[in-house]
């Protein structure tokens, strides 16, 4: 069965930085896109970062660009978020994903809380 395990939320402070993972198994891990989404309370869930099958290429959510990055370790069957400068409107559940054309999967989600 397919697992989607996130991990490394937490609380933090303003301006500090956390790196979420996001461990894989019972897939072909390089033959999926992976995304990270947040949801905050009351908003619906938005695609933070994506990641190509082979990690090459990125794409950023506007409002994280600059300050979060997204990676994979294909030997690993893992994906990455690590963020920086951080703000209390990061404030949310993060959710990763695995996607193809066929397939979709997703984490249950980490909480990760900005507040001073």
């Amino acid at each position: 069965q397919v697992h989607l395990v996130e991990s490394g939320g937490g609380l933090v402070q303003p301006g500090g930085s956390l790196r979420l993972s996001c461990a894989a198994s019972g897939l072909a891990f390089s033959n999926y896109a992976m995304n990270w989404h947040r949801q905050a309370p009351g908003k619906k869930r938005e695609l933070v970062a994506a990641i190509t099958r082979v990690g090459d290429s990125s794409i950023y959510a506007d409002s994280v660009k600059g300050r979060f990055t997204i990676s994979r370790d294909n030997t690993e069957n893992t994906v990455f978020l690590q963020m920086s400068s951080l703000k209390p409107e990061d404030t949310a559940v993060y959710f990763c994903q695995a996607a193809n054309g066929q397939d979709n999967f997703w984490g249950q989600g980490t909480q990760v809380t900005v507040s001073s």
